[in-house]
């Protein structure tokens, strides 16, 4: 045969130029073995001429043998052609191929095998689940109580009972099971530590329920006479001792009534528009709410604010019409006001009631007792008398002697002295319990007003005052709590923060520019603090941000100096006593603090250094007008009127014409250009501006078509400030 006369490089020559071979019979495989194992091994050999068995061989006029198979394959092919090699489905399937279509058949354990023919399933969409947010967590509320079961709290909360078990063991409490009572203040606890506030309900079940005295609010306009009102009832003179005629705390009384023998319990409010907020804490706590109007003056802003605190609370209201005794004095007018803003006295048919006094002339206050009886009465005020006490912090402040102290008034049970408290983020034991004319006593009982002492620090006005049964159990609450307000305040000023940010840039793309002034806020107590640093918040106008760096109570100590320095702010110390070594050490540090004791000379100063502070709006004003009497044209050096100038003969009308400022042609009143002054000539002298009732020479840039009787107008860019307004009811605001 010819392929005996090949030889090992004939055959090497045939695969490299692509020949097809034929399938050669089992002779001529022994022979291929034979030729190659010269120069390899036999095993190789004999694997090789077994390899090319697999295909056939071809003579280049395409003679075949008729006995051999017609399957062959190609060597040194392109990927493209062996890809159509085997998509061929006539093709001899190889070994390998053969081994795995019988893996693919063996059962369960076998490959499957890739669809790419048809598309992927569209998999239904399971959305993520939400993770709750610390801002959300926050607007919940859940009613807690004595006795609450574990899986009663897990339900009221949505938390699972594992995540609440955990918690309970880090501050190591132990419950058996879920169904197991947990107390008050574990509950409280497990709420803090889940982001969620809390509300405590307390039982009256297996207490004494006794009648309790009424706590009464008044409150109504500055300068209606509502401290003098008080005074005239317990015969004291407190309204003539108040810086500037004003009250501007929160006072707590208990007057004996001489004619019934019983006692009410007064809260006196003060009626400036900033405290706004003592006036809401007062009526949130009082169970009656006096509205003094005085009779010469009638309703004004802050009654009209105070009749909403009291609807808003929900509690009855008392009408006291003040100063009938002098001569301007006009009650009828003011019950037509009073009857326009929805208040249904019993003269029309309502069920407020209205009584004339004078507080100067100590008339009608028997009347106005009697009412105030009366209507508590009618709310038939019962409280329990025994168990924990439940109080509410109507002021706070700090004594150098005796430290924090807190004004409350016991809204039920007992308070004793030596009881461990939890008044906000505070704690502490009670060392003295004093009452409000000074005098030690052990206890205190609902509806009265004590001053307690002993606290770890100072709590904040409207704070809740809760009785626990141990000092760990306080210190507990205490610190889970200062978490929680951590939490939500850092949260707040992120929120304050990315406001700003962008109230910011839209400023800075309208081209505002914005000035931060910071403060630092001192008064001598909590909630005046509060108040003061809520009125400066309200002078915040475009140009000026007021941020309050810090609020406390005392006097300008020198961490507020340092601290002041070094955030570039003022100190407002608002009814403290003020050291020479205080103010020395403040004009040493460069750091302005303003001394007031009277809300209006307060915000006023203030108000003067938030506009010497402002960076103002640039705005153009009209400096002065000028008339076109005549016109003269130049020629210039082409001789023609094209390349000439215009130059307008003015006599200055009003104002001052200038060459720096905009020029406005006006013709009939209407502005038909606008541009900057080239040239302005007196008597052929270049000058800078002609003043009033002088001729002038003037050339306006790109402009020659002047008339006689044109009027122009020299426009200069002035900066204009904000201004301080004051009402007469005491608000204020920045004016842009």
């Amino acid at each position: 045969m010819a392929l005996r006369h090949l030889g090992k490089k004939g055959i090497e020559t045939s695969f490299k130029r692509g020949l097809v071979l034929p399938r050669v019979p089992a002779s001529t495989e022994r022979h291929i073995s034979s030729t190659f194992s010269k120069s390899t091994s036999e095993s190789v050999a004999f694997s090789f001429a077994r390899y090319i068995n697999g295909f056939g061989f071809s003579s280049p006029n395409h003679e075949s043998f008729p006995t051999l198979t017609s399957i062959s394959r190609c060597f040194h092919a392109s990927r493209e052609t062996l890809a159509r090699r085997k998509e061929d489905p006539d093709r001899q399937l190889s070994h390998r191929e053969l081994k795995k279509q019988t893996v693919k058949t063996k059962g369960k354990f076998s490959k499957r095998e890739k669809k790419t023919d048809k598309p992927p399933v569209e998999a239904p969409y399971v959305p993520p689940r939400l993770q709750r947010l610390a801002k959300g967590l926050a607007e919940k509320t859940v009613d807690v109580f004595e006795g609450m079961t574990l899986l009663e709290f897990s339900k009221r909360t949505g938390e699972s009972l594992a995540v609440l078990q955990s918690i309970l063991l880090n501050v190591g409490e132990t419950v058996g099971s879920e169904f197991d009572a947990i107390s008050i203040d574990v509950a409280e606890l497990l709420a803090m530590e889940i982001g969620i506030n809390v509300k405590r309900q307390h039982t009256t079940e297996g207490s004494q329920i006794l009648p309790r005295p009424p706590v009464v609010t008044v409150m109504g306009h500055v300068d209606h006479g509502k401290t003098s009102l008080l005074d005239a009832l317990r015969n004291t003179s407190v309204a003539a001792k108040e810086a500037g005629g004003i009250t501007q705390h929160v006072g707590a009384f208990v007057v004996g009534m001489p004619d019934s023998g019983t006692s009410i319990t007064f809260l006196d409010t003060p009626g400036h528009a900033a405290f706004s907020e003592m006036r809401a804490r007062g009526a949130a706590v009082t169970d009656i709410v006096v509205l003094v109007v005085a009779a010469d003056d009638g309703v004004m802003p802050q009654t009209l604010e105070a009749i909403a605190h009291a609807r808003s609370a929900n509690v009855p209201i008392v009408v006291a019409i003040n100063k009938c005794d002098k001569p301007g004095a006009n009650p009828e007018r003011v019950k037509n006001q009073l009857a326009a803003e929805g208040i249904e006295l019993e003269d029309i048919g309502g069920n407020v009631q209205v009584v004339e006094v004078s507080a100067m002339k100590s008339t009608g206050l028997d009347k106005l007792e009697e009412a105030l009886l009366l209507e508590a009465v009618d709310m038939d005020l019962k409280a329990r008398v025994e168990g924990p006490a439940q109080a509410y912090v109507v002021e706070a402040r700090l004594d150098k002697g005796r430290g924090p102290l807190a004004t409350i008034i016991v809204k039920a049970g007992t308070l004793v002295s030596g009881h461990h408290v939890v008044i906000g983020s505070q704690w502490g034991r009670l060392r003295a319990i004093r009452d409000m004319a000074g005098k030690q006593t052990d206890r205190a009982t609902p509806a009265m007003p004590v001053e307690i002492e002993g606290l770890k620090g100072l709590p904040m006005a409207g704070d809740d005052v809760i009785v626990v049964e141990s000092e760990e159990r306080a210190k507990m609450l205490s610190e889970g709590r200062k978490r929680k307000y951590e939490r939500d305040r850092l949260l707040k000023a992120e929120e304050a923060r990315v406001a700003e940010a962008e109230k910011k840039e839209a400023e800075s793309e309208e081209g505002f520019i914005r000035v931060e002034l910071p403060i630092i806020v001192k008064s001598d107590v909590q909630g005046t603090a509060q108040a003061v640093a809520d009125a400066l918040r309200t002078l915040n106008s475009p140009q000026v941000f007021v941020n309050i760096v810090h609020s406390g109570v005392g006097a300008v100590s020198h961490s507020d100096l340092e601290r002041a320095q070094a955030c570039g702010a003022c100190i407002v110390a608002f009814n403290v006593k003020g050291g020479g070594s205080g103010n020395l050490s403040a004009a040493q540090a460069s750091v302005k603090v303003f001394h007031h004791r009277v809300i209006y000379h307060l915000l006023e100063d203030i108000g003067k250094l938030i506009v010497e502070k402002a960076p103002g709006v640039s705005e153009l004003e009209v400096a002065g007008e000028a008339e076109v009497l005549s016109i003269f044209k130049v020629l210039g050096k082409r001789r023609s009127e094209e390349d000439g100038v215009s130059i307008a003969g003015c006599k200055v009308m009003d104002g001052r014409v200038c060459r720096s400022g905009m020029m406005r042609l006006l013709r009939s009143g209407e502005v038909l250009f606008e541009g900057s002054c080239a040239s302005l000539k007196r008597e052929k002298q270049d000058v800078e501006q002609v003043g009033k009732g002088n001729e002038c020479g003037l050339v306006m840039g790109e402009w020659n078509d002047f008339r006689v009787g044109d009027v122009i107008q020299c426009m200069e860019a002035v900066i204009r400030k904000p201004k301080f307004v004051s009402s007469e009811s005491g608000a204020v605001r920045i004016e842009c």
